[in-house]
């Protein structure tokens, strides 16, 4: 019962603090600071506290505005739900009491979670990876990375120089047309939340997924061969499957290999 209680308080949390996210991103699009009410983003009517339920005042309200009725975006309520699987998927992968360093180490994974959502909508409606959120997060991620051991320092070290070099030489090749330079600090902040070999895993998963949307959405006509496709929602995506799986999917790939 009490394992149950925390794990709906968990996705509760994670519920909260996507609304805040979807927020966060509108702001960061529309370049104002996080102070201040919930406005419609249509009519710019002040939103009430009945109005910021996540998820329920968007079904109560059915997707509309109360004041002008226009429709909500259904990133609200998806980047809500997927905070909050995500912030249940890390607690539950954290195990142990939540107290002392594993409070610490759940605080930064929720936080780093929470800058990749930003990142994976901005880029996915921009094309562009903000460096308002990510210089922070690399920040965050390098300061916890010392603090947290700093005899592994050595591991993350190498897992940034390995894909952020990698994703340097992609852009420099092409001269930014192949990958943006976002991309590249992206995998740096990768490096340092993932470490060796976790880091290969998600890339490997990014270029793979990537490869089969990009093939779909040709064939339906959707982008062309010289189209241009964020990368780094795929990378996100590979990440959190590394981080929740990474050590999986390792086992699989080696098993599979070994096999064949």
């Amino acid at each position: 019962m009490y394992t149950a209680f925390i794990n709906v308080f968990v996705f509760l949390l994670g519920l909260c603090i996507g609304s805040f996210l979807n927020c966060a991103i509108y702001r960061l699009e529309h370049k104002k600071n996080l102070s201040g009410r919930s406005f419609c983003p249509h009519c710019k009517h002040a939103l009430n506290w009945q109005d910021l339920f996540p998820i329920f005042s968007f079904l109560f309200l059915r997707g509309k505005c109360r004041y002008c009725k226009k429709r909500i975006s259904i990133q609200y309520p998806l980047v809500e739900i997927a905070t909050g699987v995500i912030f249940l998927l890390i607690f539950s992968a954290q195990g142990g009491p939540v107290s002392g360093w594993n409070f610490l180490n759940l605080a930064f994974y929720f936080y780093i979670a929470s800058s990749l959502i930003i990142i994976f909508i901005y880029d996915l409606k921009h094309y562009l990876i903000p460096d308002k959120v990510s210089f922070p997060a690399i920040a965050v991620a390098l300061f916890y990375r010392i603090v947290e051991n700093f005899s592994s320092l050595g591991n993350y070290f190498w897992a940034t120089l390995v894909a952020s070099v990698f994703f340097l030489a992609i852009f420099l090749v092409s001269g930014g047309r192949w990958m943006g330079f976002g991309d590249v600090k992206l995998a740096i902040l990768m490096g340092l939340v993932l470490g060796l070999p976790d880091v290969l895993t998600a890339l490997f998963l990014a270029f793979f997924f990537g490869a089969i949307i990009s093939v779909i959405l040709m064939i339906f006509g959707k982008k062309g061969f010289k189209s241009e496709i964020p990368f780094g929602p795929f990378l996100i995506a590979g990440t959190f499957m590394a981080i929740f799986w990474g050590k999986e999917i390792i086992e699989w790939y080696w098993h599979l290999f070994l096999i064949t």
